[in-house]
C-alpha cells in the first residue's frame, strides 16, 4: 500500500510541478497590452485625454510615427485646450467596451463675422492691383505665416515633451486630469500612427504554491517509498539455516559477482533519489520571484488619507500655475537665455524671456556696453536651486510666479524673479528681478503644490494697496522721515535708501562748479504684481524711477559728460543745455495685512540706468 501511495504522490507531484512551470512558460500572459490606431485627415494636432490614458491600470507609453518630425507632450487638460484655442484637432479614445481605439475630428466653431462697411464703389475689385511685385511677395509671405499653425515645441505649459525624427516612444504615468498632445511642427499633419501601451499583470500567483506543493509531494512520496522498502524487509521473516547456508555458499562460491549486482542496485536507487532532489532545488530557486506568489498585502489606496481638492462650498480649488519641475525647466531656460543675451548684447534674444522693467534695464545695459567696454553686465540669473516657488493658483491668464534662486557663490544673496505668462501660447517672461537684502526675512508662503492667490492692485486687505507701494516708497526716498508714509515702512535694514543717499552725495561732490544737479523719485510704469502670503499679507513687486537732472549754472556754460553712462546713452560728450537721466529700481516688498501692526519691508531690489536725454 505504501508503494501505491508513493507512486500516487510522485504522479501528483509531477502534475503540480508541470502545471506550475507551464503557468510561467506556456500559459504566461503577455507583459503588456497595446492598442494601435491610424489617424486620418490632415489635422496638425492629436489629443488623447486623461480618461483614455487611465482607462487601463499602470504606467502608459505612447508611440507615435508617420511624420518627419514627431512631437509628443503632456500637460494639464485645461492647459492643452487653452493652447489649442481655435485650432482643429483629432482626439483618440476607447470605444464603449474598451476593445479598440477610435478617432474623432474636432473643428472649432467659426467666430461671428465682424461688421463690415459698405464697399466703396470706386474701389478696385482687386486689392493687389496697385501693389508692386515686392509688396505682393511680402503679402504672400505674410499670408503663408498666418496659415502656418502654432508650433507646440518649447511651450512652458507642458509637463513633459519629446521631439524626435520619425518616431517617439514616450513612457509616462499621468493622472486623469492630464492630456497628451501629439503633433509634427504645428503646420504639417500630425503623425498618422499612434500606439498606446499599458503593462499587463502577468503574475501567476499559483505557480509558486503549485511548484512548492509538488516538491512537498515528492518528499512525501520518497518517505512513503522508503517506509515501504523497510516494511518489505521486515515482513520476510526468519530463514532456514540450511537454505541460508547453501545460498551463502553459492554466493561465496561464485566470487564477488552478486555483491557487484547488489552494489549496482544501490547505486541506481541513489541516482533515482538524486535526480528529483536536483530538480527540486532548481525549481525552488526559480520560484522565489514575487510574481509566483499571491499578494496578501492590503491595497494602500484603501488606507490612504484623501487629499482635499475642494473648498467647503464644493468649488474645486484652482491648480497652481506651474509645478516645481515645470518651474525648474523654465528657470533653466531663462538662465541660459540671459547668459547668452547678456554676453552677445542681444536685445531680441533677451525679449524672448524678459519683459517690462526687467527687459528695459537689460536693453539699456547693452547700449551702454557697446560704448563702454568695461561696463558691467547685468547680474546673472541662476538656474537652480530654487529656494522658493510661489505660483499663482489659477486656471486663467495672465499667470504669475515668484521664485527665489540661490546663487552658486554662497556669499552672493539669492535672486528673486517675478515671472508672468500673458497668454497660453506665450512663454513665461521675467518682468522683475531683484537681489535679496542680506537680512531679508521672507514670510511663510503657501506650498508650491497649492499656490497663492493674486492680490488686486487696489486691494484694501493690506496695510497699503499694492498699486500705491511704489509711489509711497518713492516719497520716503525723497523726503525721509518727513514723508507722510515714513511710519508705514521699516527702513532699519533698508540698504537701498542708504545706497541712493550715498550715490547722490557723491554726484554732488563730483559735479563741477559750473553745474547744478537735482534728484527726484516716482513710481514706474510697470504694473505691480502681488501674491498672498499665509498670514494674509503679500509679496509685492513694483518699479520705481530715480530721476537726476544736471544743468549748467549760467547760460553758455558747459557740462562735460564724456565717458559716462549719460554720454553713452545720449551720444554727447558735453552739453550746454543739461542732461536728464532716469534710473530704474525693481523692488520686492512684504506688505502685511491690514489688521497687522507690522510695517512694509523691502526684501530685495536691483538698480540700473534706463535712459538719458539732453534737455531742450
Amino acid at each position: 500500500m505504501r508503494f501505491v501511495l508513493a507512486i500516487a504522490a510522485f504522479v501528483v507531484a509531477a502534475a503540480m510541478i508541470v502545471l506550475g512551470i507551464a503557468q510561467r512558460t506556456v500559459f504566461l500572459p503577455p507583459a503588456a497590452v497595446s492598442y494601435e490606431v491610424t489617424v486620418p485627415g490632415d489635422a496638425a494636432f492629436t489629443v488623447i485625454d486623461g480618461g483614455t490614458m487611465t482607462a487601463l491600470p499602470g504606467k502608459q507609453s505612447v508611440t507615435a510615427t508617420g511624420s518627419d518630425t514627431v512631437f509628443v507632450a503632456y500637460g494639464r487638460t485645461s492647459d492643452v485646450k487653452a493652447w489649442l484655442g481655435d485650432e482643429p484637432f483629432n482626439t483618440i479614445s476607447f470605444n464603449e467596451d474598451t476593445s479598440k481605439l477610435v478617432v474623432a475630428s474636432h473643428t472649432p466653431e467659426p467666430s461671428e463675422p465682424e461688421t463690415t462697411e459698405t464697399p466703396d464703389p470706386k474701389a478696385t475689385d482687386d486689392p493687389d492691383a496697385d501693389k508692386t511685385d515686392a509688396e505682393a511677395d511680402d503679402a504672400d509671405a505674410k499670408n503663408a505665416d498666418e496659415e502656418a499653425g502654432p508650433n507646440p515645441k518649447g511651450s512652458d505649459l507642458w509637463l513633459m515633451e519629446n521631439v524626435e525624427e520619425e518616431a517617439v516612444i514616450a513612457p509616462m504615468n499621468i493622472p486623469s486630469d492630464v492630456s497628451v498632445l501629439i503633433a509634427s511642427d504645428g503646420t504639417q499633419p500630425a503623425p498618422e500612427t499612434v500606439k498606446l501601451t499599458w503593462p499587463s499583470d502577468n503574475s501567476t500567483p499559483w505557480a509558486g504554491p503549485l511548484i512548492v506543493g509538488g516538491i512537498v509531494m515528492i518528499i512525501v512520496g520518497l518517505v512513503l517509498y522508503l517506509l515501504g522498502i523497510n516494511h518489505l524487509r521486515r515482513s520476510r521473516g526468519p530463514r532456514r539455516k540450511g537454505i541460508d547456508q547453501g545460498r551463502k555458499k553459492g554466493i561465496l562460491g561464485r566470487g564477488s559477482r552478486p555483491r557487484a549486482l547488489t552494489t549496482g542496485k544501490s547505486t541506481k536507487r541513489l541516482r533515482m533519489i538524486a535526480v528529483p532532489v536536483v530538480l527540486v532545488g532548481a525549481i525552488s530557486l526559480s520560484g522565489c520571484s514575487q510574481a509566483f506568489w499571491p499578494d496578501f498585502t492590503p491595497d494602500p489606496r484603501l488606507s490612504s488619507t484623501p487629499t482635499p481638492t475642494a473648498t467647503p462650498d464644493g468649488d474645486e480649488l484652482p491648480a497652481p500655475a506651474v509645478s516645481v519641475p515645470q518651474l525648474e525647466r523654465i528657470m533653466a531656460d531663462i538662465s541660459a537665455v540671459a547668459t547668452e543675451a547678456d554676453s552677445a548684447r542681444d536685445s531680441d534674444l533677451a525679449a524672448t524671456r524678459f519683459a517690462g522693467a526687467a527687459l528695459s534695464e537689460r536693453e539699456t545695459n547693452y547700449k551702454i556696453r557697446e560704448k563702454i567696454s568695461d561696463y558691467g553686465a547685468p547680474a546673472a540669473i541662476p538656474a537652480a536651486p530654487l529656494t522658493i516657488s510661489l505660483p499663482k493658483a489659477t486656471d486663467t491668464w495672465p499667470r504669475t510666479v515668484i521664485a527665489m534662486v540661490k546663487d552658486e557663490d554662497p556669499t552672493v544673496a539669492p535672486t528673486s524673479v517675478v515671472l508672468e505668462q500673458k497668454t497660453p501660447r506665450e512663454n513665461y517672461k521675467v518682468v522683475y528681478t531683484q537681489r535679496l537684502e542680506p537680512d531679508a526675512v521672507v514670510p511663510q508662503l503657501a506650498p508650491a503644490s497649492v499656490g497663492a492667490a493674486s492680490i488686486p492692485a487696489d486691494s484694501a486687505w493690506l496695510t497699503m494697496p499694492p498699486g500705491d507701494v511704489a509711489s509711497a516708497y518713492a516719497d520716503v526716498v525723497a523726503k525721509g522721515d518727513d514723508s507722510e508714509y515714513a511710519s508705514m515702512f521699516d527702513t532699519s535694514n533698508d540698504t537701498l535708501i542708504e545706497a541712493i543717499a550715498s550715490d547722490r552725495s557723491a554726484k554732488k561732490e563730483e559735479l563741477p562748479d559750473t553745474g547744478t544737479i537735482s534728484f527726484s523719485t516716482k513710481a514706474g510704469d510697470a504694473e505691480p504684481i502681488a501674491l498672498a502670503t499665509l498670514n494674509s499679507g503679500a509679496l509685492v513687486a513694483v518699479n520705481m524711477l530715480e530721476i537726476e537732472t544736471a544743468k549748467p549754472k549760467e547760460d553758455g556754460a558747459e557740462i562735460k559728460i564724456d565717458g559716462t553712462t549719460m554720454s553713452a546713452l545720449t551720444g554727447l560728450e558735453k552739453t550746454t543745455k543739461g542732461i536728464e537721466a532716469t534710473y530704474s529700481d525693481q523692488l520686492l516688498f512684504y506688505v502685511p495685512p491690514a489688521d497687522s501692526e507690522g510695517k512694509i519691508t523691502l526684501l530685495g531690489f536691483s538698480q540700473g540706468p534706463l535712459s538719458a536725454t539732453e534737455l531742450k
